[in-house]
């Protein structure tokens, strides 16, 4: 017997991060200076800023076993360490797992 399932909606992250990790996209830098010298692909510094598309449930307390709950929420406009996390492709899109402690700040509008 076959069980139905929902589709999932259009956009919908198919991906939940465990802990305190996150799901971040990462936001190209400019490929053109201020000046107008256009940066070739090699040039790039790799990108320090992105949106997060899903968050883990949070650590639990190694005393008492509560939940601690992650600050992040998906939507977020965050900085994060240059190096931080661990790349992947997902359905052609490439994507950044890490730590909620590897975020830097939060991009106010």
């Amino acid at each position: 017997m076959a069980v139905a399932t929902a589709p999932q909606p259009k956009g919908k992250l198919k991906l939940r991060p465990l802990g305190s990790r996150v799901v971040i996209k990462a936001l190209e830098r400019e490929e053109v200076t201020k000046s107008g010298i256009v940066l070739p692909d090699t040039a790039k510094e790799k990108p320090q800023e992105g949106k997060i598309l899903a968050v883990g449930p949070g650590d639990r307390h190694p005393d008492t076993g509560e939940r601690i709950p992650v600050e992040l929420k998906e939507g977020d406009r965050v900085l994060f360490q240059k190096y931080a996390g661990t790349e992947f492709k997902l359905d052609d899109e490439d994507l950044l797992i890490l730590s909620e402690k590897d975020v830097l700040a939060i991009v106010q509008n």
